[in-house]
């Protein structure tokens, strides 16, 4: 199966990883790349706008495209939800990507999304940003953290995902969206 066949006009083919941790990894506290004036911010709560532009900026060349469908009321109520934490890797002031751990099905955390805005990719950042989100992650002590990519992601994001410490638990074959800038419906 390819990835980036298209299939059908209403989607492309994909593969769709699930991984998970059971225990907080023995993960070496990695530096951030030298050079760079980083800040990791959570934003309580960020703005629909704002997050939106995280969204796009992030997801854009990975067909993220499933926050977009959502009204503005429909993604307020999960992004201010106080259980949807959503912090901000800044570079020289400027935000280079996010993560953001969805703990509304506790004891479980979810690392909802995660990625870096393609101008920030290459740098190192990735590796030390994944790093400290999963650090964050178990400091609530979950019962398991999961996530899941595609075959549309990064290429190398399965493989920063394993080298943190995440393991396949399943795969799925499955149909994303074609149109990798829907419109977000009307209030």
């Amino acid at each position: 199966m390819s990835d980036e066949a298209e299939v059908a006009p209403e989607g492309i083919e994909c593969v769709v990883t699930y991984l998970e941790m059971r225990a907080s990894p023995k993960l070496p506290r990695l530096q951030p790349p030298r050079g760079k004036k980083l800040a990791l911010m959570r934003a309580e709560p960020p703005t629909v706008s704002f997050y939106r532009y995280l969204y796009d900026a992030v997801g854009r060349d990975w067909r993220w495209t499933l926050r977009k469908r959502l009204s503005d009321a429909t993604l307020r109520t999960i992004i201010e939800d106080p259980a949807v934490e959503l912090y901000v890797l800044h570079v020289g002031g400027v935000p280079a990507g996010f993560s953001e751990l969805d703990r509304r099905l506790t004891p479980e955390i979810e690392l909802a999304y995660f990625g870096l805005a393609p101008q920030f990719i290459g740098h190192g950042l990735g590796a030390y940003f994944l790093n400290w989100t999963v650090r964050c992650a178990w400091q609530h002590a979950p019962s398991r953290l999961w996530v899941h990519t595609c075959t549309l992601d990064h290429p190398r994001a399965l493989g920063l995902y394993q080298r943190v410490g995440f393991v396949v638990y399943d795969r799925e074959a499955a149909i994303a969206d074609a149109d990798p800038d829907p419109a977000p419906p009307r209030d």
